[in-house]
């Protein structure tokens, strides 16, 4: 019986299996590949990139080194052939807004977000990882972000997100959930990678909009939760910034995408 518990408490001890994922996308190269012509053909034609040059750092960095071990840097070449610039008072932020985020954006159609971008439009819901013991990419399955030190896929994206915020101009907009406790989350994309990356000497404007769920609830705004914690820190980097949780644009937008509202809910909105 003892030998029996001690057994279990080693178990106990042995670390479990690491938590994964599907594979890499099937077909990811065509993917990959076709997208960068369809951007740079359709999208961006004033743009000339050599796509399979672009592959190939991709490549090089996800099946060359450890699947939990591709750090930032392992993706600075292929950044390099990917350079691109886009016009000030253009950029737009968000952070547990997606859905709403490419709503607004389609409004307005000269935001751009970073799924605009060439290595967003190229990589955007797409999973990789390399193998552990042999070379090429494992489309059996992959590690979740939170399993990993340095994930692939987290790495591209934070070098992306990194890159777009300096690219920063003018004036910005950032959409928040105020519906959510720690709208402005401080290890989200945005509260880790692109407020740091921001430069003041560059934007003139940081203007927030909070936008809450139609029935509720409303638990953040420009004036209560983590927004003011925001709101301190760009004022002690300098940013001059506008706050509003009441954009009836967003508001109006919320009732067209979820018919679930009713007229009156919407109409109570606008008052």
């Amino acid at each position: 019986m003892i030998n029996f518990v001690a057994w279990l408490f080693m178990l106990q001890l042995i670390p479990g299996p690491v938590q994964t994922q599907p594979g890499t996308t099937p077909n990811i190269k065509h993917i990959v590949v076709g997208r960068c012509f369809t951007y740079t053909t359709l999208i961006n034609s004033s743009l000339s990139y050599d796509c399979e040059e672009i592959w190939r750092h991709f490549e090089e960095a996800v099946i060359h080194h450890p699947t939990c071990n591709v750090k930032v840097q392992h993706y600075h070449k292929m950044f390099n052939a990917m350079e691109e610039f886009w016009p000030c008072d253009r950029f737009l932020f968000w952070s547990k807004t997606r859905t709403l985020m490419h709503s607004y954006a389609a409004v307005f159609r000269h935001f751009w977000t970073l799924e605009n971008t060439l290595v967003g439009f190229m990589f955007n819901e797409l999973i990789w990882c390399g193998q552990e013991e042999e070379s090429g990419f494992d489309f059996d399955s992959c590690p979740e972000w939170s399993a990993c030190g340095d994930h692939p896929v987290f790495s591209l994206w934070r070098q992306a997100s990194q890159k777009f915020a300096e690219m920063a101009c003018g004036n910005i907009t950032v959409l928040l959930n105020g519906s959510i406790a720690d709208a402005f989350n401080r290890k989200s994309m945005f509260g880790s990678v692109e407020l740091d990356s921001l430069n003041p000497q560059r934007v003139d404007h940081v203007n927030i909009k909070v936008v809450t769920n139609l029935e509720g609830p409303n638990i953040e705004s420009c004036s209560r939760g983590s927004i003011t914690d925001l709101i301190q820190i760009l004022q002690s980097r300098g940013f001059r910034w506008t706050c509003t949780d009441s954009d009836q644009t967003l508001m109006a937008l919320q009732c067209i995408q979820n018919q679930m509202f009713s007229y009156q809910t919407c109409a109570n909105s606008f008052q």
